[in-house]
């Protein structure tokens, strides 16, 4: 156990040269289709129903690769993610 913790303590050091670098998180929230039909009819101020719900597990993604799983949480009506755990490779 040691020893796996130390690999882990060495694999973040040599990784500190990164850590300011500027990155772009994707979470995806839903899926729907529509029609053409009900793409035209939006306009501002439309509102597209989703089926996912506070508390439903969501992918944390960067660069297209899933880096970590999470649950959608609303926060003073705002909607956010809680990590919950990390891909382990």
């Amino acid at each position: 156990m040691a020893t796996t913790q130390s690999a882990e303590v060495s694999r973040l050091q040599s990784m500190e040269h990164h850590a300011d670098l500027p990155m772009e998180i994707e979470v995806e929230l839903d899926q729907r289709p529509m029609t053409v039909r009900d793409l035209l009819n939006l306009a501002a101020g439309s509102i597209v129903r989703l089926t996912r719900s506070a508390g439903e597990n969501v992918d944390v993604c960067v660069n297209g690769s899933r880096v970590a799983v999470g649950e959608i949480v609303i926060l003073q009506n705002k909607v956010g993610v809680r990590i919950t755990d990390f891909e382990s490779e």
